[in-house]
């Protein structure tokens, strides 16, 4: 009896200590990197939540994906949170001159067709070659293009396309969205319908040999211009500037 006591005593404390930690969100990420081929495409299937491009200088692709809970779980249910959120599989694959970036879902974890994600977030932070092209079918959520030069397809359920380009860029820009705004720092033609909410930019007439094809079902497009500073000019002896 005293054996069975003490069993009981063990597992009540470790219940109540497992109550006593403050609830907090759940989060699993991860990282890798993949051979990129030169002026390949980024193509993403079936993304969500927040995805953001960035350029930079090397010439593979690093991918880091961030899921999390939506809200705070206790202690004793962060395992099985756990395990849900590796059900979300996001996986990529090198095919011919495209890497292939793929979400997936449990079959349980049914998409609302507007302001539905699921009951977790996801986070895709991926650094490409500034010529990468990228193509993304994205459902709910955000989508950030940062310093690529190449060609750009973005089709977005619902939610805000934000890219930042190179001010010197030369670009053919068809941006639509079917219930929101359309803002550009490069020119453009504008087209409203009055019978829709919806707005639309076309630039068709640039030589630029990149294109952007935006489309956003309910939300804003902003296109903005990313000004780079001039180095200052090299001081020429005995002027001011160089204190002579």
């Amino acid at each position: 009896m005293m054996r069975k006591l003490a069993v009981i005593g063990v597992g009540t404390g470790c219940l109540l200590f497992a109550a006593d930690e403050p609830r907090q969100k759940v989060q699993v990420t991860h990282t890798e990197r993949i051979d990129f081929p030169s002026g390949g495409t980024l193509r993403l299937r079936n993304s969500i939540g927040v995805l953001t491009v960035e350029a930079w200088d090397r010439p593979d692709v690093e991918i880091t994906t961030i899921k999390s809970t939506k809200t705070e779980i206790d202690a004793r249910d962060r395992e099985k949170a756990t395990h849900e959120l590796e059900e979300v599989r996001v996986a990529a694959e090198r095919r011919g001159d495209e890497l292939v970036i793929t979400t997936s879902f449990p079959r349980n974890r049914v998409l609302h067709p507007v302001g539905g994600e699921g009951n977790f977030d996801l986070e895709y932070r991926i650094e490409a070659p500034s010529t990468a092209r990228v193509v993304a079918n994205h459902h709910v959520g955000d989508v950030n293009v940062d310093g690529l030069v190449g060609d750009i397809q973005v089709a977005l359920l619902e939610g805000q396309i934000l890219m930042h380009l190179p001010e010197e860029g030369l670009y053919n820009i068809t941006a639509k969205s079917d219930f929101g705004q359309v803002n550009s720092d490069f020119p453009g033609q504008q087209k409203r319908r009055w019978w829709l909410l919806g707005h639309r930019i076309v630039n068709e007439t640039s030589p630029a040999t990149h294109k952007l094809n935006l489309r956003v079902g309910y939300g804003d497009i902003v296109i903005l211009k990313t000004r780079i500073p001039k180095p200052p000019e090299p001081l020429i002896p005995g002027s001011k500037a160089a204190g002579l």
